[in-house]
């Protein structure tokens, strides 16, 4: 049993790197959809998406989900909500990589966990640890230094990370599973973008038309792009603790943050260094707090249940789950935080 255990765990831990890893490295992908737009691109990401994640829940049989949701005005309308807010997400994301600042929207996902306790305390009213106070005031002195540096605010990491912890908001509300929610999302997507593209076909702007069968396929290919790194999250999120998982985020947008400066070749003037080491000297901050309250939880767990640990990835996600890493809970409904916070959520 215990050795079954570890090649769980094992097979989780490779999933996940599998996932970040993708996500990391998707900045590869977009500069190879040129000449295509970044309208085209995100409309052909919607439309494909959808083909994809249809192929799989046909493959699963799992539909039932669909009719419940349909059945659900009110969860209807926030699975409409998110679907506009990733529409933003993954516009802004296509479009910053492709004009050359890979760097400046890794930062907007390293902020991320930040912005999401912001809005934990603005939107939900929770209440902060001290440290967790001393990360986000860190986080904001890093903005005004990164907006100095860059002699404008930082306004592609502040959209994505703001759209991205409001998507996050809105999908813990919904309540779906990761292939469902990319499901509904796309379905919702998929008529504007459908005519968008049937429109540039009209006009003669098509490059899925106009620029050969490779470049087509490349922009078919961009829903295998969205839904295998969601596929390998889900098989990792059902192996290993949250805690873990909240770990592995990270790894996206530092493998976006290296390909910017080692890959494209993109400016890192001392004042842009220094606004990077105050998010990472948060980063630093908050993770370590989570985890710390990870454990008083863990423990709290074993000596109420009577068990000598908590080290199975069950317990530790219920731990979590009870303790949170984030701020101090006063609903069920409030925004994750920490390492662990939109563990769900679909990646650029």
């Amino acid at each position: 049993m215990a050795e079954k255990s570890k090649g769980e765990h094992r097979i989780g831990l490779l999933n996940g790197f599998a996932a970040y890893g993708m996500w990391g490295l998707v900045p590869l992908f977009w500069p190879l959809l040129k000449p295509a737009g970044a309208l085209e691109i995100l409309a052909h990401r919607m439309v494909w998406s959808l083909v994809v994640v249809g192929i799989a829940l046909l493959f699963v049989r799992r539909w039932a989900w669909a009719g419940e949701l349909l059945r659900q005005p009110r969860r209807l309308a926030l699975i409409t909500v998110a679907a506009a807010v990733i529409t933003v997400n993954w516009g802004v994301y296509i479009w910053a990589v492709n004009s050359g600042h890979v760097v400046e929207s890794s930062l907007g996902y390293f902020i991320n966990p930040l912005v999401t306790i912001a809005m934990g305390v603005l939107l939900l009213k929770e209440r902060l640890r001290p440290v967790q106070w001393v990360a986000v005031a860190t986080g904001l002195a890093a903005v005004v230094v990164l907006t100095v540096g860059y002699g404008r605010p930082p306004w592609i990491s502040l959209v994505l990370a703001f759209s991205f912890a409001t998507y996050g908001l809105v999908k813990k509300k919904v309540g779906l599973g990761g292939v469902e929610s990319l499901a509904a999302e796309t379905a919702i997507q998929f008529l504007p973008a459908l005519g968008f593209l049937l429109w540039l076909v009209a006009h003669g702007e098509a490059g899925f038309v106009n620029d050969g069968a490779g470049h087509a396929a490349l922009l078919a290919s961009t829903g295998l792009v969205t839904a295998l790194p969601l596929v390998c999250f889900g098989a990792a999120a059902i192996r290993v603790p949250l805690s873990t998982l909240g770990l592995l985020q990270y790894l996206a947008p530092v493998f976006q943050f290296l390909l910017g400066i080692l890959y494209f070749d993109e400016a890192m003037p001392p004042e842009r260094w220094a606004g990077f080491a105050l998010v990472w000297l948060a980063l630093l901050l908050l993770t370590g707090d989570a985890l710390r309250s990870a454990r008083r939880a863990a423990r709290a767990l074993a000596r109420a249940t009577g068990a000598p640990g908590t080290t199975t990835s069950t317990g530790t996600a219920r731990a979590l789950r009870n303790a949170e890493s984030g701020p101090v809970r006063k609903n069920a409904e409030s925004v994750p935080c920490g390492p662990e916070a939109d563990p769900e959520a679909v990646r650029p």
